[in-house]
């Protein structure tokens, strides 16, 4: 299980780890160590700049200056602020370099191959101005390969925000656990390759933090598993709504969706004339008519078809409206996604006493950023707060699409998602990341587990794509190959 850890929280894991007997001294060596190893071992030996701030993260910086000098690289020191100034293991770590220390100024950043970016890590609690804006400026046209050590210089550690001006690094080393800054943009776009180092922080420590926030990873949830002697009505049946006749396209994607993730049976219900559609592109996926809301209702009478996905293609209005309130009266847990959600937009409280009325966690909400402002209006803070805001007023299992979704709960926790590409960004790929959640739903996942498992594997198979050109329609084939890597790696 991977924590994410806000700086706050990482300076009371560095605190219990000191109180436990881990020596500060070697907490800063062991990170300047790992910093240095990496730029040893990817880079041909070149000049060096280390840019120090005033804390510990300058601290970290000169060990990294003084191991790299040691080991044969030329190096240069720029320091922030004056070397007196510095206190503490900061302050001990500058004495033990024995080379000359500059003041930090923007046109030192020239003619250099790599420069290690140690002025303020994942820490800082103010924007970047003036001169030091400058500075980071200096560093971003340089021309060379920039190392950050724990954080690149500018972005906010716990939400990701730019701070004023931002360090971009090429290599992100960091340490014991990632910071929400990591993978939450825009600052976790500025991280370059990320790279986690174990600096000799116990990870019993993590018991004495309230942690609420996590990096998604197969170990948080368990794929259902197939008996041998199983049947398909034991896999789950899994209903899509379709559009009108000419929006038929999105309740496929995310039909192919379901079936890909192993849902036993899937069924696309709409009217007939869309329905005529259907049948011409589908043959695994049934079919079943489904005229407004009360025929909607009278499908999910049969209780084996126990998950629902409803919103991609369907029109915005009434009738979309109506559908999902008779769903959510069913026994079937529910993926609610676009137009379904829009639909909401004038009254969403309407929602989301549907959603109370309901056993907890049968509902998942998968909004886009404007189909989340829509139903929950302009919410202030990290994407990580907004997702667990939402979460908590509708009740459901929210899933915030994006290049660093968040999964999250109503009882406050929350989840990042790393995996995906750009490619992502096409038309139809979050109805194929509906019907995917609506597939393990139907299987018996519990809904934020499914959404968790839903989102890390849509992204696994945009990567196994491995080039530009994706269509939406190339998803669903992608699928079995990741379920089929997720399930070696659980042997």
């Amino acid at each position: 299980m991977q924590e994410l850890l806000s700086p706050k929280q990482m300076a009371v894991a560095d605190r219990l780890a000191i109180e436990s007997g881990v020596n500060s001294l070697t907490l800063m060596e062991s990170a300047g160590q790992a910093v240095a190893y990496e730029v040893g071992r990817r880079f041909p030996l070149q000049p060096v700049l280390v840019l120090c701030g005033p804390g510990n993260n300058g601290g970290d910086g000169f060990v990294v200056a003084r191991l790299l000098s040691e080991r044969g690289w030329p190096v240069r020191v720029g320091l922030m602020c004056a070397k007196s100034d510095l206190s503490g293991d900061a302050a001990i770590m500058a004495r033990m370099w024995s080379g000359a220390v500059e003041t930090a100024a923007p046109g030192m950043c020239h003619d250099f191959g790599i420069i290690v970016d140690a002025l303020f890590g994942a820490g800082l609690s103010r924007d970047i101005e003036g001169g030091l804006a400058d500075l980071v400026a200096a560093v971003n046209e340089s021309g060379a390969q920039v190392v950050a050590v724990d954080m690149p210089s500018g972005v906010d550690g716990a939400t990701g925000a730019v701070r004023g001006v931002a360090v971009r690094a090429d290599l992100t080393v960091t340490f014991f656990r990632h910071k929400p800054g990591h993978l939450l943009l825009p600052g976790g776009g500025l991280c370059g390759e990320l790279l986690l180092a174990d600096i000799g922080i116990p990870d019993a420590v993590l018991t004495e933090i309230d942690i609420s926030l996590y990096e998604n990873d197969p170990r948080l949830w368990s794929l259902p598993a197939r008996k041998a002697d199983g049947h398909k009505f034991d896999a789950g049946h899994c209903v899509v709504v379709s559009g009108d006749a000419l929006h038929t396209g999105a309740a496929r994607l995310s039909a192919l969706g379901a079936a890909r993730s192993g849902a036993g049976l899937v069924t696309i219900a709409g009217r007939r004339d869309a329905l005529l559609v259907h049948a011409a592109h589908v043959t695994a996926i049934m079919l079943a008519e489904a005229d407004d809301a009360a025929a909607l209702g009278t499908l999910l009478d049969d209780t084996r078809k126990n998950a629902l996905v409803l919103g991609p293609g369907a029109g915005v209005g009434e009738a979309t409206r109506e559908m999902v309130l008779a769903a959510l009266e069913s026994h079937a847990r529910l993926v609610i996604d676009a137009d379904a959600l829009t639909s909401f937009a004038d009254q969403p409280d309407a929602l989301f006493a549907a959603i109370g009325k309901r056993e907890p966690e049968s509902v998942v909400l998968t909004p886009h950023t404007g189909e989340f402002r829509r139903l929950f209006g302009e919410v202030e803070g990290a994407k990580t707060d907004m997702t667990i805001a939402a979460a908590q007023r509708s009740g459901a299992i929210v899933l915030l699409k994006g290049a660093d979704t968040v999964i999250a709960h109503p009882q406050g926790r929350a989840v990042v998602n790393r995996t995906g590409t750009p490619v992502l960004a096409t038309a139809g790929a979050g109805d194929v990341l509906a019907g995917l959640i609506g597939g393990l739903l139907a299987q018996g996942m519990e809904a934020f587990e499914a959404a968790c498992a839903g989102a890390y594997i849509h992204g696994r198979a945009a990567e196994g794509f491995g080039k530009p050109g994706m269509m939406a329609d190339d998803l669903p084939d992608l699928i079995p190959e990741v379920l089929a890597d997720l399930s070696v790696a659980r042997l």
